[in-house]
């Protein structure tokens, strides 16, 4: 059946431009957060509770968000989402933890629904024998997304303060909003039979139905193991996304403009990582493969990077983050795409979703509990090696193909 629709190549750009933004809009709390904290007085283990209120939000979008998706669009929701989260910047001028924390919870609401959107978007429009490639494209977004955070945001910081970067940061978030905003009446695609009800209606069935994207990863082994080991995966990734920085800068003595450009180049690492392991994957024929290599470096890396000493060349640690990049902040591309190849076709938008609540879950829970570990004990070489055997994990739970 024909669609009017734009060629693929409008739908990726639009959909990696949203990512893009929505990554950044998550990226910047744990690297503009130091510089808050030193101002208000905030211990340096609340940035693991408030990237944790940044995956609760994208949570709250996922499970009870998916009646507004059906009903506005993938798209539209996102770009409504990276809206309240570029006005709840506004919030973290007032010195309390617990406001901080609620802004960070609306901000992640973006998060929450990139994935769902671009997943659905990018299973219609992806050129044949290209999904892990356009897939990957897509969610290599989400590390360029820090790459602008980690190279902007302290440079801001040391000219003119963390009130203005904030302010920056809002023009950065909004302006690709408001350039894709008519793209999306173009791209979305409403599901039938829920036009004629009102979103907020559609909502509060949505609330009663919570289980449902989760649900939806039963309907075969295979879709269920594969979203698990996104789950794994996250472990590291979200580690090293929230405390990189703070680490750096408490830890090691490293400024805060050279702690945020090493987290650039963990960034970059994932922008090419993940276009690299989706065509890999493609080229394979094998999202086993692909990601038993990343699961390993991941775990290399991930426990290496707590036992850095001040005194390492300071190539040493670049290249370190580089290719933890390239591997733990790369799987998610191929990963995604797995779980969108193993769904029921009338399903996809719900498997991704309930895929993505699992890793958002762990989004919650990892920064969270390495903060309490760090503070009760102020071992970070410990706390990244348990992230980093979570990656070894993966090995286990990968569904194999027979390839």
């Amino acid at each position: 059946m024909k669609r009017n629709a734009p060629t693929w190549l409008v739908p990726v750009a639009a959909i990696f431009a949203l990512q893009t933004i929505a990554a950044f809009l998550s990226r910047l709390i744990p690297i503009i957060v130091p510089a808050i904290s030193a101002e208000f007085g905030w211990s340096g283990s609340s940035i693991g509770y408030l990237t944790a209120g940044n995956a609760l939000g994208g949570l709250v979008m996922l499970v009870a968000g998916a009646a507004l998706l059906r009903r506005l669009g993938g798209t539209r929701t996102l770009q409504l989402t990276l809206i309240l989260g570029a006005a709840c910047m506004a919030l973290f001028v007032y010195p309390s933890v617990h406001v901080a924390l609620a802004a960070c919870i609306a901000m992640g609401m973006s998060n929450g629904a990139a994935n769902p959107a671009g997943s659905e978007v990018l299973q219609r429009y992806s050129p044949p024998g290209k999904r892990n490639l356009m897939f990957s494209i897509k969610q290599a977004g989400v590390p360029l997304g820090g790459i602008l955070a980690g190279l902007l945001i302290p440079g801001i910081i040391a000219v003119a303060g963390w009130r203005v970067a904030l302010c920056a940061c809002a023009v950065i978030v909004l302006l690709p909003t408001a350039l894709t905003w008519r793209l999306s009446d173009t791209i979305d695609e409403r599901r039938p039979g829920v036009s004629g009800r009102p979103w907020y209606a559609l909502s509060l069935h949505s609330l009663r139905s919570l289980a449902v994207p989760l649900a939806s990863l039963g309907h075969n082994r295979g879709l269920l193991n594969i979203s698990i080991v996104g789950s794994l995966f996250a472990v590291a990734q979200s580690c090293w996304f929230a405390f990189t920085v703070i680490y750096l800068v408490d830890s090691l003595n490293f400024s805060l403009s050279l702690a945020g450009a090493i987290f650039a180049v963990m960034q970059l690492g994932g922008v090419l990582g993940r276009i690299a392991l989706g065509w890999i994957s493609d080229r394979l024929q094998s999202a086993t493969a692909t990601l038993s290599l990343a699961a390993i470096f991941s775990a290399g890396t991930t426990a290496l990077l707590g036992f850095i000493q001040p005194d390492w060349p300071l190539w040493t640690i670049l290249l370190l983050a580089f290719v933890a990049g390239c591997t733990a902040a790369s799987w998610n591309g191929v990963q995604i795409a797995e779980v969108a190849r193993r769904s029921p076709p009338d399903l996809v938008s719900e498997t991704a979703a309930g895929s993505s609540i699992l890793v958002t879950f762990v989004n919650i829970v990892a920064p969270s509990a390495f903060a309490i570990a760090i503070a009760s004990s102020g071992r970070y070489d410990l706390a990244f090696l348990c992230a980093g055997v979570c990656s070894l994990l993966v090995l286990v739970f990968l569904p194999r193909d027979g390839r």
